[in-house]
């Protein structure tokens, strides 16, 4: 067990702490999270300011790392989309735990491997370790002046308590459904008790406690090095034991490789420069049915190119330019497939609709062309590292998700192809958040007699008009533009 000596300075960050306890739980568990998130995470940096008092190391990739929090915190004020709500609920949390560990961590160590991972582990089991003792310890100084038996006689009291408050409750609400008098007399006690609603305080006091136990043990931790293992100890040292792959094998699997694809390539050239489908093949045929083939594939080539790089032991000048031109040849025909895709999924979006999956779709198969852009560079230039660049190009890339509003793109390009075809799928747009809404009530102006669009519209009024009031904490500036649209909304012929 750790063992626990706390200083006048350690007492005080213990109340901050239970201060930054508070502000969670008034951020997290109070119905549906808005303002509430980037409000919270103020507060937490500003107990990482004081904490540490900018004595940081890895500053440019934590500095980048930071952003990121505050963008994707942003987010949950300024943007109203329903698949990134609940992804950064828990995203956010570990960019920030990580971002923690990292600039407290030392200059040497190397966040880019996998040994930083074992480190992000270690800290949260030393700090919920830390916590568990420092409650022990207060336990012994709080009862320190008591025998042995007195103290177990708290321990059970406090025992007896956990379980017979949740009995008692359940007990006292199924004798008020038995008995009416029993409920009568139940209910004419003051008024301020049910306001209290005991259930519910004791639950948030427990919660804040659990929080405050466990920053605490986390900030406690961050600076000491551990016992059972230095901080060089987490470099990697698959450089002694790593296994290497024969070049001539990996020169014999490329070569196939890229003949199958080079075959491929060139019967995908004439629908690049085709303004049309070739062979009489529907868009359905050729769009669907080819996109997650040709993605999964781009994939598998990917992981190819990067085991080969990192395994392939190149001996000699001729086996080394073999190998990078037969890198480079996967890279570009990895590249063709990747644009084949693209063009598909494009048609397969113009023919029917603009959706989340689809723009997604989109988004991640330019996030490929970049990696790959970039590991041919890695290919001539060897000096370069690939999973640094490939981090920081997902933590950029899953921001500028976040500030493109995705619903919104989808809104707009399937508002603008309903002014081409007259086409659109209302029960799509009212399946998305307050954004999609926002694109019905843009519909209604445009045509108002659309058929099924009245009854949506009058539907979501109603749920408009019955939900209970927002509070500060769900405050969103899309949600609230939308809510008073809708209370404004009249409709015609009323």
């Amino acid at each position: 067990m750790v063992e626990i000596q706390l200083k006048l300075k350690d007492w005080l960050f213990l109340l901050v702490c239970f201060g930054l306890g508070i502000l969670a739980e008034l951020s997290f568990f109070h119905g549906r999270i808005g303002l509430a998130y980037p409000l919270f995470i103020t507060g937490f940096y500003f107990v990482i300011f004081l904490r540490y008092r900018l004595s940081f190391n890895h500053r440019r990739i934590g500095l980048l790392i930071m952003m990121v929090v505050w963008i994707l915190a942003g987010s949950f004020l300024f943007i109203d989309t329903e698949f990134f709500y609940g992804l950064n609920i828990f995203i956010i949390p570990a960019l920030v735990y990580y971002h923690l560990v990292l600039i407290t961590s030392p200059k040497k160590l190397k966040w880019e491997r996998l040994g930083f991972m074992r480190m992000l582990t270690m800290k949260l089991q030393e700090g919920i370790q830390y916590s568990m003792a420092f409650c022990k310890m207060l336990f012994r100084r709080t009862f320190k002046n008591m025998d042995e038996a007195a103290i177990q006689l708290v321990k059970r009291i406090f025992i007896g308590l956990a379980i017979g408050i949740p009995l008692l409750l359940i007990v006292i609400a199924l004798l008020m459904s038995a008995d009416a008098v029993f409920e009568e007399l139940v209910l004419h006690l003051p008024n301020f008790i049910f306001q209290l609603s005991f259930q519910e305080w004791i639950f948030r006091i427990i919660l804040v406690i659990i929080i405050t136990l466990l920053f605490f043990g986390i900030f406690q931790v961050l600076h000491v090095r551990s016992k059972s293992k230095q901080t060089n100890d987490f470099q990697p040292q698959e450089e002694r034991k790593r296994v290497r792959w024969d070049a001539v094998t990996a020169i014999t699997v490329l070569v196939m490789l890229n003949a199958v694809y080079i075959l491929f390539a060139a019967i995908q050239l004439p629908y690049f420069f085709s303004d049309g489908l070739l062979g009489g093949f529907t868009y359905a045929s050729y769009a669907r049915r080819g996109f997650f083939e040709l993605l999964f594939v781009t994939l598998i080539n990917w992981t190819i190119l990067i085991s080969c790089l990192k395994l392939v032991n190149m001996q000699g000048g001729r086996m080394k330019l073999t190998l990078k031109i037969l890198y480079t040849l996967l890279i570009a025909v990895s590249g063709i497939m990747l644009a084949s895709a693209y063009q598909r999924l494009s048609m397969y979006e113009a023919a029917y609709e603009f959706t989340l999956d689809r723009i997604l779709a989109h988004a991640f198969m330019i996030y490929l062309m970049v990696i790959f852009a970039y590991t041919f560079i890695r290919v001539w230039l060897e000096g370069l590292t690939l999973l640094h660049f490939y981090t920081i190009t997902a933590l950029v890339f899953y921001a500028a998700l976040n500030v493109m509003n995705v619903e919104q793109i989808i809104v707009n390009n399937n508002l603008e192809r309903f002014e081409q075809t007259g086409k659109i799928d209302i029960y799509y747009l009212d399946s998305l958040s307050y954004t999609g809404l926002g694109g019905l009530l843009a519909l209604y102006e445009i045509e108002p007699d659309y058929p099924e669009l009245r009854t949506v519209l009058q539907v979501r009024k109603e749920e408009v008009n019955n939900a209970p009031k927002s509070t500060w904490q769900s405050f969103n500036f899309t949600r609230q533009e939308v809510t008073e649209k809708m209370m404004a909304l009249k409709f015609t012929n009323e």
